[in-house]
């Protein structure tokens, strides 16, 4: 459990406040564990790195993430550089990462990766509403991704969310979420606020 709030916090009374981001960074996964997401910064990027490291190579996707070290820093470093990026993380550990880039697109792409030790507990879910609220708030129009085609799971919860279908590129899938979309207003609103599980 992480050590950056109490055992007795309680989402579904947090009605937020001026200094809060988009989204508030506190999380209750589906085992009840508190876990916080935040913007990436130079002291998580060592956590990150070995998460990727580790990374079994049944659960990667389309090259993503990449197998070797240089290749992981290489690439982290692109998404740094010309994305926004946050990751999960349970105490010091980190658990998870999502970003999108380019920043200066009005559609960037989204990506995002769990510790499969932390599979079907939402935070893939969480982190990708964390992302939707984040590229809202900075004037972006949508944001796209590709999945492949046989990863059903992930487009089922992609299209719970509200993404699209809006190509199919042989054996992959690209898919949009407009920002007209219900769910940009409902993932920036105050946990005690949102509809369950929003």
């Amino acid at each position: 459990m992480t050590t950056d709030t109490c055992a007795a916090w309680d989402p579904t009374n947090c009605e937020g406040t001026a200094g809060c981001p988009p989204r508030c960074p506190r999380f209750v996964d589906k085992r009840g564990e508190v876990l916080l997401v935040e913007p990436l910064t130079p002291a998580r990027r060592e956590a990150l790195v070995a998460m990727y490291e580790a990374y079994p190579d049944a659960h990667r996707s389309m090259g993503l993430p990449p197998v070797r070290r240089v290749r992981i820093e290489e690439w982290l470093e692109g998404l740094v550089d010309h994305g926004t990026n946050f990751v999960a993380r349970d105490g010091d550990r980190v658990v998870g990462h999502a970003a999108y880039a380019p920043a200066s697109s009005l559609e960037p792409e989204l990506i995002v990766f769990v510790d499969p030790d932390y599979h079907d507990r939402g935070i893939g879910s969480e982190l990708c509403r964390q992302l939707i609220a984040a590229a809202a708030d900075a004037g972006h129009e949508a944001l796209v991704l590709d999945v492949d085609a046989a990863n059903e799971r992930a487009i089922h919860v992609y299209r719970q969310m509200g993404f699209e279908v809006v190509a199919n590129n042989g054996s992959d899938r690209r898919m949009r979420l407009s920002f007209d979309e219900p769910i940009v207003d409902v993932v920036q609103l105050p946990p005690a606020e949102r509809p369950a599980g929003a």
